[in-house]
């Protein structure tokens, strides 16, 4: 099978796809997609690990926990699973996962204040990334960092920590929606940057695209969320990537198949796969 797109943040282990699986996978192969499925607590980031065992020419995986995990809450996506509530980072769970040649970054870890107006939860937030961050180093793999409505504290405590981060390929920053100069700082410390479908139906990442190197870009889906241009309406799945990559290209003004090629060797280099 010849793959030649790559979904590198997606979620197909969770439970969105608990009744149809397979078939989202197999549309995935079909379209050429392969996939890294992201972690985002203790049982998505096992059920990341299991999928990537079952599908080891299709599937790799990221474990680790999303910032929204760092305090308990009331609020549970019932698209990624049944209970939410605070998460601890337990490092021998988590090193378990990574020992597998599938797993490949650490996260989504990161920070999210979109919702939270009180410090003391930011502050889990921080020391929940800041255990993601001396782990990654530890088992030498890259992080693949969520960030809303952060940058600053973000990049504050990237630049305080920078001797803990890999001088080449860092990680990756997921969905960025930060500045120009946010952007340049965060190229500047090593980091790559992942777009998905919100590029296909608003122009306002547009100009930071052209801005960032092709040798810094991936395509992602994040699906079941932000389902891009032309599905928009129905669930988000890694097969959709193309629709990204198109439009990458078309911001990029360089031909389909070679930002494709670009992101498999981007792919190549970050993941080191």
């Amino acid at each position: 099978m010849n793959f030649e797109y790559f979904d590198a943040h997606t979620h197909a282990q969770f439970s969105a796809y608990d009744e149809d699986r397979e078939a989202v996978l197999a549309r995935a192969r079909e379209a050429g997609v392969r996939m890294v499925n992201v972690g985002t607590a203790r049982k998505t980031s096992e059920a990341a690990a299991v999928l990537a065992r079952a599908y080891p020419d299709l599937c790799y995986a990221a474990v680790g926990i999303h910032p929204s995990h760092a305090s308990a809450s009331e609020y549970a996506d019932p698209d990624e699973q049944a209970a939410g509530g605070e998460e601890i980072f337990d490092a021998e769970f988590y090193g378990k996962l990574a020992e597998e040649s599938s797993v490949v970054a650490v996260g989504e870890c990161g920070l999210d204040y979109f919702r939270v107006g009180d410090e003391a939860t930011k502050e889990k937030q921080r020391a929940l990334f800041m255990e993601h961050v001396k782990f990654a180093k530890e088992i030498r793999k890259p992080l693949m960092i969520h960030c809303r409505s952060a940058f600053p504290d973000l990049l504050k405590l990237l630049t305080t920590n920078y001797s803990l981060l890999p001088r080449e390929n860092p990680g990756i920053i997921h969905f960025f929606t930060g500045t120009a100069e946010e952007a340049g700082d965060l190229l500047a410390l090593g980091f790559s940057f992942t777009f998905g479908g919100v590029i296909t139906f608003t122009p306002d990442y547009d100009a930071i695209i052209r801005s960032i190197p092709l040798n810094r870009i991936l395509s992602e889906t994040d699906a079941p969320y932000v389902t891009p241009a032309p599905y928009r309406g129905k669930r988000n799945e890694p097969a959709y990537v193309v629709e990204v990559v198109k439009k990458l290209a078309e911001l990029k003004d360089v031909p389909v198949g070679k930002i494709a090629a670009q992101i498999r060797e981007n792919i190549t280099r970050v993941f080191h796969i």
